[in-house]
């Protein structure tokens, strides 16, 4: 393609907006322009890098035999109600009425298409297993659309869901799917791990994300440093042993605390330690407000606390709740002399507190020597805090670490939750109509050009690996009314083409120093300098990826560029 005629509208500076490097950089090097807040038009350069991206998910997917369908974008309330998720999905579903006031919605995902479409086409078991998906355009409207492409409310998304009449071959695909996913990631050279996480509002248990390294990266990854453990900080067990200090209990004793609300100001206050402080929360648990305790140097885990109520939904509860309930302000919350009807959930260490510090439910005051069962009765125990750095691993091998990653690829067992409520059966062996097992596997595509273009850049620009790079070749003559550099630079065109390299042909009118600065910024694997040697037949190569610089005569760059390509596939 020659420059002058397609669209690439570099930038000198950096757009003041843009708040992480893969976004500055896809903005300078004219692959993406924002048209409104989180929603993107994909330049020549990016769909090209998008079409290679997909192509290799597209290999993959059909090397364990998944079909390709297209489904539609704008889907009827109806199907969302069916399924309980059109008021519990919340305000990122985009909603709409059409002109005979009819609800619909922009799809964030195709759970409940896919279902009805199953439903009414697969009536036997003998057409089971059955694994279908799309590369599709999705929809959510997220309250801070950030850093680029990674959070947007409109983006590309591969979505597969799989049919299956037993576990077992639900289990079967979920590994094949794991792996599929794994050899893509692997193949476009991403830094990434997989790791265990929560289904959130998809539904369903066992579930893993594909989260590649990055300090931008808005999930942290909580793992061992001494095995292939791997989890969301949100789904890490904690199997820490607490061990209760031998002290003999002391008297219970309400103390003023004046203007003290956070552990940190109540534990200087009374010069208590902050692992012997307890962190008392009300949470609004499908509406039922619930007393939740945690160690003073730990932090509850929603999600964690979410789980083991099997819960659907649960927040901090609002002040003025707390204050009905308890009659006092967030900062004094305590467990003792609660009322009867209110559950207490406690994260395990709270066993092991002696003579500790807990709200009093009064304001500017708190009891010390509080000793938990005696002083107050707990529901249950449970794991419900975030694991923190040092803590044992989960596997029971070294202790964990944490890393930032950005999350590209999601896969979840749904089993029937889709299928039970919206009636999608099918006929077993006996004759009976059974729920088709579900599995749910997502690919952000559109996020994977941003996860790419952060992990492969340089202070100069992109460096793109061979694999999804926009064009193999940067073909820039230095001074094109130079006849023999036109003559040499036109020839090594069509030679190149003719072997089937995509070439970028810098034909512009333009200072060499523009051409190479663009060239750079672009960031093609190779950039081929048609110059002072022209007569002679030598052009000057240079990788992008290590700087080298090379000459080659004319007639050897065919066999020089398949060399190169061949052993940097």
């Amino acid at each position: 393609m020659k420059q002058s005629l397609t669209f690439i509208p570099t930038l000198r500076e950096t757009p003041a907006d843009a708040d992480v490097q893969s976004h500055k950089t896809l903005l300078r090097a004219g692959f993406v322009r924002q048209n409104a807040s989180g929603v993107y038009s994909y330049l020549p350069l990016a769909k090209r890098v998008l079409t290679k991206i997909e192509q290799i998910i597209r290999e993959e997917m059909e090397a364990i035999n998944s079909i390709e369908l297209l489904m539609p974008s704008l889907q009827p309330a109806e199907l969302w109600q069916e399924s309980g998720r059109w008021e519990a999905y919340g305000p990122e579903l985009m909603r709409l009425k059409d002109r005979h006031e009819r609800d619909f919605a922009l799809g964030p995902t195709h759970e409940e298409v896919i279902t009805t479409l199953v439903r009414d086409e697969i009536k036997s078991y003998k057409k089971l297993p059955l694994t279908l998906y799309q590369i599709q355009t999705k929809f959510r409207d997220e309250k801070r659309p950030r850093f680029g492409l990674l959070r947007g409310r409109e983006f590309i998304m591969k979505d597969a869901y799989s049919f299956h009449a037993t576990r077992e071959s639900l289990d079967e695909t979920y590994e094949d799917m794991y792996r599929a996913y794994s050899n893509i990631f692997t193949r476009l050279g991403l830094n990434f791990r997989a790791v265990i996480a929560d289904a959130g509002s998809i539904g369903g248990k066992g579930t893993h994300e594909f989260m590649v390294l990055s300090k931008i990266g808005e999930d942290t990854i909580a793992y061992s440093d001494s095995s292939d453990y791997a989890a969301n900080i949100e789904m890490a067990e904690v199997i820490a042993e607490y061990k209760a200090s031998s002290a003999a209990q002391k008297e219970l004793e309400k103390v003023a605390t004046p203007n003290a609300k956070t552990i940190e100001e109540v534990s200087n206050l009374l010069s208590a330690e902050t692992t012997n402080c307890i962190k008392s929360l009300v949470f609004n648990v499908d509406g039922e407000l619930v007393v939740v305790l945690a160690r003073g140097d730990h932090e509850i885990n929603d999600i964690k606390l979410k789980n083991v109520l099997g819960a659907t939904s649960v927040e901090l509860a609002e002040e003025a709740d707390i204050k009905n309930l308890l009659n006092c302000a967030p900062g004094s919350i305590g467990p003792i002399k609660l009322p009867v009807e209110v559950k207490v959930i406690a994260d395990h260490a709270i066993k092991s507190i002696r003579n500790g510090v807990a709200g009093a439910n009064e304001d500017g005051f708190h009891y010390v020597n509080v000793n938990p069962e005696r002083d107050f009765a707990i529901n249950s125990y449970e794991d419900i805090r975030f694991i923190q750095e040092g803590d044992l691993s989960p596997d029971g091998n070294g202790t964990i670490k944490f890393a930032e990653g950005i999350e590209v690829g999601h896969i979840f067992k749904l089993g029937t939750t889709y299928s039970a409520k919206m009636d999608g059966t099918f006929l077993d062996e006996q004759g009976k109509a059974q729920p088709f097992i579900m599995g749910c596997y997502g690919i952000g595509v559109s996020r994977i050009l941003a996860a790419v273009a952060e992990q492969f850049q340089d202070d100069n620009g992109f460096v793109w690996p061979n694999q999804v790079a926009p064009y193999d070749v940067h073909l820039v003559p230095v001074n094109l009314k130079d006849e023999t550099q036109s003559q040499l630079a036109d020839e090594l065109y069509s030679i190149l083409k003719s072997y089937r390299y995509d070439v970028l042909f810098d034909d512009r009118a333009e200072r060499p120093g523009v051409k190479f600065a663009d060239a750079d910024l672009i960031g093609l694997p190779i950039r081929i300098t048609v110059g002072k040697k022209a007569a002679e037949g030598i052009v000057e190569v240079k990788v992008r990826a290590t700087g080298e610089t090379f000459e080659w005569a004319k007639e050897e760059v065919v066999d020089r560029l398949s060399e190169f390509f061949r052993t940097n596939g």
